[in-house]
């Protein structure tokens, strides 16, 4: 049992925050039951990805519409200057 309770606790550490998918459309290959790609930023991409394949394209049920944030976009984290940098301009 205190193993259970051990490797359940270590589980519910490496979890991390869900995020919604940044990509709004999916391409639904071979029907129903084929695979899926939710890569897709615009329907013509969707459209040109199951071109002669077969299949079709349906909205992402994930994608929220909202940008995807990652720990560089924070306030205040600014990149490091180095030395060539100031050669640049």
């Amino acid at each position: 049992m205190p193993k259970l309770m051990l490797a359940a606790g270590l589980l519910l550490l490496g979890a991390t925050a869900a995020q919604a998918d940044p990509y709004p459309w999916c391409a639904q290959y071979g029907g129903r039951s084929g695979a899926t790609n939710c890569y897709f930023m615009t329907i013509q991409q969707c459209r040109a990805a199951i071109s002669g394949l077969g299949g079709f394209c349906r909205r992402n049920a994930f994608y929220d519409g909202r940008p995807v944030r990652t720990p560089e976009d924070a306030y205040g984290v600014r990149r490091p200057r180095y030395r060539d940098d100031w050669n640049r301009y």
